[in-house]
């Protein structure tokens, strides 16, 4: 019986020896997929979705994007929670005009907001009839076919009759607009807006005038903060480039009706690149 005992005891022992090294090894996994996240997270790719319907016809309500942080190199705000451990931007080129980017907007240096890129800096910038004059130059804006939404996801067609179309649908007047030898869809719902007129801007060093294709529905540069838009956007607060659309979903499917999860899925818009 004596001589049993030790052997028992040498027995679980190397028993518990090996379920602590099954759980280390597990811990280890996890901890290393975790920092792996984390790491292509911060300077690879990060997920962001739309909300807003501020870059229609480009991006819907219910878009899903991956947004790459190298082109433009690292700033505080490249981090998760944006820690102030150093100021400006690391690395990265300056975007191109017409560049799709997300940025921490100025207003309170924490909401994530979606724009295109107008003005670099140095540039001059003004609104002019509802088309951007950029250095003096106007830049191409060209009308074509009406974009259509399903009325569910543009809720009333932000209530104007007019643009009320047969099949629950609404209709918004569409443009084709080119920068620098990028063309683009826009939408100019009405005009003599007071963002379709404004002064003329020298975009300061370090900072990026920014716009929503959705021109009558977007709070961007050409409004100061003071007046509902976000003003110039420093450099340091892009957090990176959008690349392409992964998933996409209306929204309107009923969490306990399975029936219903499919037809919400655009599965047309998956792998549209910006």
């Amino acid at each position: 019986m004596d001589e049993a005992l030790p052997s028992a005891r040498a027995a679980h022992q190397a028993r518990s020896a090996r379920q602590f090294a099954k759980i280390a090894a597990a811990v280890r996994i996890v901890s290393t997929a975790i920092l792996l996240a984390l790491g292509l997270r911060t300077i690879v790719v990060e997920p962001f979705n739309i909300p807003s319907e501020s870059m229609l016809p480009t991006l819907l309500g219910g878009d899903y994007l991956f947004v790459a942080k190298w082109p433009y190199g690292f700033s505080r705000y490249s981090l998760p929670l944006a820690p102030p451990l150093f100021g400006g931007r690391v690395a990265g080129a300056v975007p191109r005009r017409g560049d799709v980017v997300v940025f921490k907007t100025p207003r309170d240096n924490r909401t994530d907001f979606i724009k295109r890129v107008i003005g670099l800096p140095g540039d001059r910038v003004r609104m002019t009839g509802g088309a951007i004059e950029l250095n003096g130059i106007r830049v191409p804006k060209v009308r074509t076919a009406d974009f259509v939404l399903s009325m569910a996801a543009g809720s009333t067609c932000h209530g104007d009759p007019s643009r009320v179309a047969s099949g629950g649908l609404c209709r918004y007047p569409r443009y084709i607009e080119t920068l620098d030898g990028r063309t683009y869809a826009v939408l100019d719902e009405y005009a003599g807006q007071p963002p379709d007129d404004t002064p003329l801007i020298t975009v300061p060093p370090g900072h990026y005038f920014v716009e929503g294709d959705n021109r009558d529905d977007s709070a961007d540069s050409r409004m100061t903060i003071a007046a509902g838009g976000v003003g110039m956007v420093p450099a340091e607060n892009l957090i990176g480039r959008a690349e392409v659309i992964f998933f996409s979903t209306s929204g309107t499917a009923v969490g306990d009706q399975p029936s219903t999860w499919r037809a919400t899925l655009r599965l047309n818009r998956v792998g549209t690149r910006l």
